[in-house]
């Protein structure tokens, strides 16, 4: 994989790219590909975001999102302009598994394939060019770098600050993780000069959503958490019957994961989610426990250091059997 910089002088020719990001895309990974959307065209380059799935509503209002193809909803036409793309911008993934249906075609197409993504351990044989940086907060991030490194900083307008902000204040949580590194501060900076309302970015991303996520988020604390403070390890886990009941949509459960990290002591939370096909995990830590490890070696995932996630084929009840006894071996390092 070559080196990011070496496509900047490549950025003057204009051509067909594609933009995609990891399946149920979060705030980072719609943020950046819009961010990025924007920018390539600005540049007069003919660009399309796919996302592999569908994604949060609460994301809909980023400016662009309209314009976003959804890969299961619309795939002879995604596939039409994948097979005559000339670049592909693999955004916020760092190995192909992870857009899910969309995998075998990224796979098969000829065309220059792009990694801009800050998560552990790149599949940097399957691109062409590319940066893996963990030390970044997010993909947002990135791309904001991407386009200051290029010498287009000028065209950082609105539509591309706020896709940038709101990847960053969600991947950062706030700006309270470890992540938040100096830069982060001083892009915010850059972006607030530029015209940026970071207040209205907050709400459309924490403001906006309706009653019944509250109730299920209620219902989750209350019914669905338990707490083993002597593995200082919080688990939630949540049934189908919860899904169904609260009417949950994809991006409802954002963020539940995090709640327990305010108990006093707390080391490890675990959310873990029955859905049709599998039962999806999602893991964050304080400190010294790494969850990319752990995830990768109990539930087929990966990550961050403090924040990953995996999945399972077996049923809830013996996947969450399956954790309580990879909490119990992990007991020293988690004391």
């Amino acid at each position: 994989m070559k080196a990011i910089r070496e496509i900047f002088p490549l950025l003057i020719e204009p051509r067909k790219v594609v933009i995609t990001m990891h399946q149920k895309p979060d705030a980072d990974a719609m943020g950046s590909a819009l961010a990025l959307f924007h920018f390539l065209s600005a540049l007069g380059h003919s660009a399309t975001v796919i996302s592999p799935t569908n994604w949060a509503g609460w994301v809909d209002w980023m400016p662009g999102t309209k314009e976003v193809l959804d890969y299961e909803k619309n795939k002879n036409k995604a596939d039409l302009i994948l097979d005559e793309t000339d670049w592909v911008f693999c955004l916020d993934f760092n190995i192909f598994h992870r857009t899910k249906t969309m995998t075998d075609k990224l796979k098969s197409i000829s065309c220059t394939k792009i990694l801009i993504d800050h998560h552990q351990e790149p599949d940097t044989p399957s691109f062409n060019y590319g940066i893996s940086d963990t030390s970044k907060s997010s993909t947002c991030e990135m791309i904001y770098d991407f386009i200051v490194d290029s010498g287009n900083a000028s065209i950082i307008n609105t539509e591309i600050s706020e896709c940038i902000y709101a990847g960053v204040v969600a991947d950062t949580g706030s700006f309270r993780f470890s992540s938040t590194h100096a830069g982060v501060h001083l892009l915010v900076a850059d972006l607030k000069t530029r015209g940026l309302d970071h207040g209205k970015v907050h709400d459309k991303l924490f403001d906006n959503f309706l009653e019944n996520r509250l109730r299920f988020t209620g219902n989750v604390l209350l019914n669905r958490m338990e707490v083993f403070y002597e593995y200082n390890t919080a688990l939630i886990a949540i049934p189908k019957s919860d899904i169904l009941k609260y009417n949950i949509k994809t991006g409802d459960t954002e963020g539940l994961v995090n709640y327990p990290l305010s108990i006093q002591g707390i080391k490890l939370v675990a959310l873990v989610i029955d859905r049709e096909e599998e039962r999806k995990w999602s893991f964050r830590s304080k400190g010294e426990f790494d969850c990319n490890t752990f995830a990768r070696k109990y539930f087929e995932g990966g990550g961050h250091y403090n924040a990953s996630g995996g999945s399972s084929r077996s049923s809830l009840e013996k996947t969450v059997e399956e954790f309580k006894k990879a909490m119990i071996e992990n007991n020293d390092l988690l004391k």
